[in-house]
């Protein structure tokens, strides 16, 4: 994997990305997805397996936990935006 680097990505590199991250899109300047399941429990799985692999990759989003669905917001804020780590949090959400 090529190195990721810290940098704000303009709207085109945005738009380009999310051809790639299908369900994914931009609210309120964070990079977000609703995640739906089966069960109340299946929903609260999946969120502890987001917190593993944000924590692996030391980018921690922001998660809503409801009945059956996660929310998943996450931008950058060092660079006051969307970075690149943004949308390798989301493809390495999208794996799970």
């Amino acid at each position: 994997m090529p190195e990721l680097a810290y940098r704000k990505l303009d709207e085109s590199e945005i738009a380009e990305e999310l051809v790639c991250c299908p369900g994914w899109g931009l609210e309120n300047g964070q990079l977000t997805k609703t995640f739906e399941f089966k069960t109340y429990k299946d929903g609260v799985v999946f969120s502890s397996a987001v917190g593993f692999v944000a924590d692996n990759l030391n980018h921690h989003p922001d998660m809503l936990l409801t009945y059956a669905k996660v929310r998943v917001s996450v931008n950058t804020h060092d660079v006051g935006g969307i970075s690149p780590f943004d949308f390798e949090l989301a493809r390495r959400i999208e794996n799970l």
